[in-house]
């Protein structure tokens, strides 16, 4: 069984209720059509019932009639929602005008019913610029507790005659999101991608923090924050299999993992990468994605209260069906399912 085969029969067995605000977006609404068919999620549409339906219409779609579908300027409806709003943000002063200004707002609705405890996830992206499906989950829902630090994992799906990773897949991180991370923050994001890699890749996670060095065979102030982080790791939660600072070699290569770093219970075996910085992880995912032939599932948001994944507006209908798919697996594995 593929992945995607695994995720989609986990959803089936879970449907979680999946908030979709763009909901004109043509790519949208042929992917919500196939999700709805195969019983993949509820979907809920942020947007005007008939005037999604007569685009459903023109695009020959049968299934649209069966999603939930809520108004933004119904203010019957949003009113509650206005309400949370302001209270979320008081602190920096909302009034209950600007509120019911802002709910008008698909992306920050959605966010709302997530929050409200009225959906449970969403997907956005494929016509808002990255900064403002951010900008509404940060405002709303905030990040999980102890975590501070938002990042974006890939899963890179490897070619079946590459020998390393567990089960064809490595999980890396982060490949979008901070460029310079902090030693706290690396810490996180290695403990944010753990879960990553436990409920989508389906792997029991084995971290490796890397550097240019491995235990020590360099000295430097980048090597000392990988140290650091893994150090702070272990202190976070000690129940993760984690270990650093390795190079790459030494983490995913059982015979170098032996020279290099003897008695690791990761080296040799890792099969999520934690990347110094955003230049490396981005660099290094799209060159095994290219040179490997492997497939790159992501980026997958992390650290986020409650799952919210951005779409590249160059997304095709199976990219914005299986971020669905895997959003919705992040909410799963949120309840514990």
């Amino acid at each position: 069984m593929t992945l995607f085969e695994r995720l989609t029969k986990k959803a089936q067995e879970h449907p979680q209720r999946l908030v979709l605000p763009e909901s004109l977006e043509p790519r949208t609404l042929q992917a919500a059509d196939r999700i709805i068919a195969d019983k993949i999620a509820d979907v809920i549409f942020i947007g005007n019932k008939s005037q999604t339906l007569a685009e459903a219409e023109k695009l020959g779609l049968k299934n649209l009639d069966k999603a939930e579908y809520h108004d933004p300027q119904d203010a019957a409806f949003t009113e509650k929602y206005a309400e949370l709003f302001k209270e979320l943000r008081k602190k920096k002063g909302i009034t209950i005008e600007q509120a019911r200004e802002t709910v008008k707002n698909s992306l920050y609705l959605g966010c709302l019913m997530i929050k409200a405890g009225d959906a449970d996830c969403m997907v956005a992206g494929a016509l808002s610029p990255t900064s403002a499906v951010l900008r509404a989950a940060f405002q709303v829902l905030k990040t999980r507790p102890g975590i501070s630090a938002v990042s974006g994992a890939f899963i890179m799906l490897l070619p079946e005659n590459v020998p390393y990773g567990d089960q064809h897949m490595l999980v890396f991180a982060d490949c979008a999101v901070i460029p310079e991370p902090t030693v706290e923050e690396l810490a996180q994001i290695a403990i944010s991608t753990a879960r990553t890699t436990k409920d989508i890749a389906g792997l029991e996670p084995r971290v490796a923090m890397l550097s240019f060095s491995t235990k020590g065979s360099a000295s430097h102030e980048d090597v000392d924050k990988v140290r650091e982080a893994t150090e702070l790791v272990h202190k976070l939660d000690p129940s993760l299999d984690v270990d650093g600072e390795m190079q790459s070699d030494a983490a995913i290569v059982p015979a170098v993992a032996e020279k290099k770093a003897p008695g690791s219970n990761v080296a040799g075996k890792a099969n999520t990468l934690i990347f110094p910085s955003l230049n490396v992880g981005n660099i290094a995912y799209k060159l095994v994605q290219r040179l490997a032939g492997a497939g790159a599932v992501g980026p997958i948001l992390q650290g986020l209260a409650a799952p919210v994944n951005d779409l590249s507006r160059g997304a095709t209908v199976d990219d914005i069906v299986n971020t669905i798919i895997v959003t919705c697996n992040q909410a799963i594995g949120d309840k514990g399912l």
